[in-house]
């Protein structure tokens, strides 16, 4: 059995491939096509190239519908259901909002209440037209824009997943940032691909395997939350920590609440598991506006996705819970126990 690494820049981040089988000319070949997709989706997706598609609606569709390529107008469908599925606490439109906090292209600033509620008038979902048979995306307010960064990544990771199922390869760990990652089938003498979800002081998530994957893998104890085994299966991360300021001794980090437009508190890490990375990136971010108290109307509405909360509470504790489809089905090592009222 060969085992071929890959590694491409993309997206903002760091995008990593492992690959097992016998012919590694092979793998290399099928890792590098799986990468090339991700550059594709990029330039398909990103709000900071010009020449996206993405780019293209944010400059015309308040004036004008416009038409995009039949796979980006299928994702904008699955965001409109993702926001209406979490209430709006997951929001593509919430670029105005970054943008008033600083957070768009820098490490953030205090906004003015009038500069927030302007930002706000701009932001929901309810505000764009999908026309399905002219596969266009209209605009009903100036200034709206698209932000697709909490669900890029882990549609672009199931898209390149796609390829290299095509292409015969049957055992694989894909992530990008370590915030999103699939794992295509097992490891060579192992029942998954272990992956330890992290963090530095409730913040930095890392969703990467060991490899090979030990009984005990790292990161040690105390730096991980849990570890779960995951085959045919992703996992997302999402945490406040990153870009963040402080102002009057409080500090706000970078993942805005959409419903409210201000960023989230009490809330630290979120993790979802499940069948696809497009759906696990955007729920755990939607779980980190929601907070644990929303955890189980979550579960219930996606009930093949397992998902986990830590939380700090006002007195300095951590708090970590998780739904029984999470602990069950996924969790090996973990300081967490199913919730005892599913």
């Amino acid at each position: 059995m060969q085992t071929v690494s890959l590694a491409r820049e993309a997206m903002a981040t760091r995008f990593e491939l492992v690959l097992n089988g016998s012919d590694p000319v092979r793998l290399r070949s099928a890792g590098e096509g799986a990468l090339d997709e991700v550059d594709r989706q990029e330039a398909r997706l990103s709000l900071y190239r010009a020449t996206s598609e993405i780019s293209q609606v944010n400059r015309l569709a308040a004036g004008t519908p416009v038409t995009v390529s039949p796979p980006v107008f299928s994702l904008l469908e699955e965001c409109v259901r993702l926001w209406q599925s979490t209430g709006g606490a997951f929001d593509i439109t919430v670029a105005p909002l970054m943008r008033a906090w600083g957070f768009l292209r820098g490490t953030g600033r205090m906004p003015t209440e009038e500069a927030i509620m302007a930002a706000r008038a701009k932001v929901g979902m309810q505000h764009i037209r999908l026309d399905a048979a002219r596969r266009t995306v209209h605009f009903e307010r100036e200034g709206m824009m698209l932000d697709l960064g909490a669900i890029g990544k882990g549609y672009a990771i199931d898209e390149a997943v796609g390829l290299l199922r095509d292409d015969g390869v049957v055992s694989a760990f894909f992530h990008g940032g370590t915030s999103t990652c699939y794992a295509l089938g097992r490891p060579p003498a192992f029942s998954g691909w272990r992956t330890a979800i992290t963090r530095d002081e409730l913040g930095a998530p890392a969703a990467r395997p060991a490899s090979p994957p030990p009984e005990d893998p790292a990161p040690a104890r105390e730096t991980a939350v849990t570890v779960v085994e995951l085959v045919d299966a992703s996992l997302s991360v999402s945490a406040v920590k990153g870009k963040a300021f402080e102002s009057d001794g409080r500090v706000y980090g970078h993942v805005i609440d959409p419903r409210t437009g201000w960023p989230v508190q009490g809330a630290q890490l979120a993790a979802v598991v499940g069948p696809g990375a497009t759906k696990t990136d955007a729920l755990s971010t939607a779980l980190l506006v929601l907070g644990e108290p929303e955890m189980d109307r979550l579960a219930a509405a996606f009930p093949r996705y397992g998902f986990l909360s830590v939380t700090r509470e006002p007195d300095g504790t951590e708090r970590i819970r998780a739904t029984e489809g999470f602990s069950r089905l996924h969790a090996v090592r973990s300081r967490i126990d199913p919730d005892p009222h599913e």
